[in-house]
């Protein structure tokens, strides 16, 4: 038996209390004026920071999160009883390193923040101002998730004829949630870690491979923004909707913008929440039924309870967003979600072993290959429409870094566009879940399994 590891902080609510500090400082730090703290974050990336710091507490042993008990809180867990009480059920009982703090802060994040973000981050899909943006924008935005879906697979089985130990294993459960991080966001990426079971170890190194490679395209965009009136003078891409869209997108913010009050935030929280609570139900009716009825329709995570949640309320969101229930929005639902996101980063944070990234290099190339296949997709598609650099900029980043980074690549082109990158981010949202549970169907079946 190894000798047991001391860890230097137990208490879960204090766990919880240094990790929101961590990301209180992160964005006070990320809007500074300060020249130096500019200069950093131009080349450390704000999200990489959020999973990266909490990673240094398990990593040097300062809080403690048992991998097994992860393995546990994946499957279907009696949520009345105490997270602790089970995972010490089913751990070796010589083994005196089993704490569940981080664990318990993990179960909080995604069982009850994750859905509660999903809501409110897919209650403000306008689908007439989606239309609105033109049939080339959606085109852009749905070839970026069409990349990413045939990407992976691809990536996956020229990885397996150049070095078949790289992709050997369980590196398809992994790929998933990279999936579901560039297709969607934090939130379908934590959904896919769950319903198709990825191991704490295989997950830190594809954090790595998605933060990374995400960033190094982003930066590539950028680039592209800058040049874009040469590249699209070029291409001879028509510019006169983008005009037209800054007014509009203008006009909006003016008319809509309103300060929340207490009421309104309570109301969010209401709904968020008592979607939570539906999600839950439903899982813990439909899973057991299908389990019971149907056993083989495991192999597509049907009997998954995660899985019927997080369905459950991304339906739900996008129901929303058809009623007077999207004017939350105006009162800044999304950035509520947005909180709950980065708890849930940094919750996820808190069990990568910083370690393990050293252990796979290899699993950046894979990562590479992936980028390639949906950079050159969207590159060959805008120029057969020609479709202006903003659009294809914009539609590949909605989909690769989300909600937190497609204003920044949209705002490059111009501030007032900004919210573009949201509207097609959070169509992300509301589509990552189901396309990254079709890509890791198809990453399972050309793994072998």
């Amino acid at each position: 038996m190894s000798e047991p590891i001391t860890y230097s902080i137990t208490n879960s609510a204090t766990v919880f209390g240094i990790l929101a500090f961590i990301l209180g400082v992160i964005f006070y730090t990320y809007r500074s004026q300060n020249a130096y703290l500019k200069r950093f974050y131009q080349f450390v990336p704000a999200l990489l920071l959020c999973y990266f710091i909490p990673s240094l507490l398990h990593t040097f042993h300062i809080v403690p999160y048992n991998y097994p008990c992860l393995d546990v809180l994946s499957g279907a867990i009696d949520a009345g009883a105490s997270v602790l009480a089970q995972c010490q059920a089913v751990a070796d009982p010589s083994d005196t390193n089993i704490d569940a703090s981080g664990s318990q802060i993990y179960y909080i994040a995604s069982r009850f923040l994750l859905p509660a973000s999903l809501v409110l981050l897919t209650l403000s899909v306008d689908f007439k101002r989606i239309k609105a943006l033109g049939p080339k924008a959606l085109i852009m935005f749905g070839t970026g998730t069409l990349g990413i879906v045939i990407g992976g697979p691809l990536a996956l089985l020229i990885m397996s004829v150049i070095n078949p130990e790289v992709v050997a294993g369980d590196v398809w459960r992994g790929m998933t949630t990279v999936a579901g991080s560039w297709i969607g966001g934090g939130a379908n990426q934590a959904a896919m870690k769950e319903v198709y079971e990825v191991s704490g170890k295989v997950f830190s190194s594809m954090i790595a491979v998605d933060v990374i490679i995400a960033n190094i395209w982003m930066a590539v965009l950028l680039y592209m923004a800058a040049k874009s009136k040469t590249i699209d003078a070029k291409t001879g891409a028509d510019t006169s909707a983008i005009e037209d869209l800054k007014e509009t997108v203008e006009k909006f913010n003016r008319d809509h913008a309103k300060n929340p009050d207490l009421t309104d935030l309570m109301l969010i929280i209401a709904i968020a929440f008592g979607a939570t609570a539906v999600g839950h139900v439903v899982a813990d009716t439909v899973a057991p039924y299908i389990a019971a009825n149907w056993p083989a329709a495991a192999q597509y995570s049907l009997t998954s309870k995660f899985f019927w949640m997080i369905v459950t309320v991304t339906t739900l969101g996008l129901i929303f967003s058809t009623t007077r229930l999207r004017e939350f929005e105006a009162v800044g639902a999304s950035k509520v979600g947005s909180v709950f996101i980065y708890l849930l980063v940094a919750a996820i944070g808190l069990h990568m072993d910083v370690s393990a990234i050293l252990e796979r290099p290899w699993l950046f190339v894979v990562g590479a290959i992936w980028m390639l296949v949906h950079a050159g997709l969207m590159l060959t598609v805008a120029k057969l429409i020609k479709a202006p650099v903003f659009y294809m900029a914009v539609g590949s980043q909605a989909n690769v870094g989300g909600a937190a980074s497609a204003p920044v690549v949209a705002s490059a082109f111009h501030p007032s566009l900004a919210p573009v990158g949201v509207l097609l981010a959070v169509l992300g949202y509301a589509l990552g879940t189901y396309a990254a549970y079709f890509c890791g169907q198809i990453l399972m079946r050309v793994s072998g399994v």
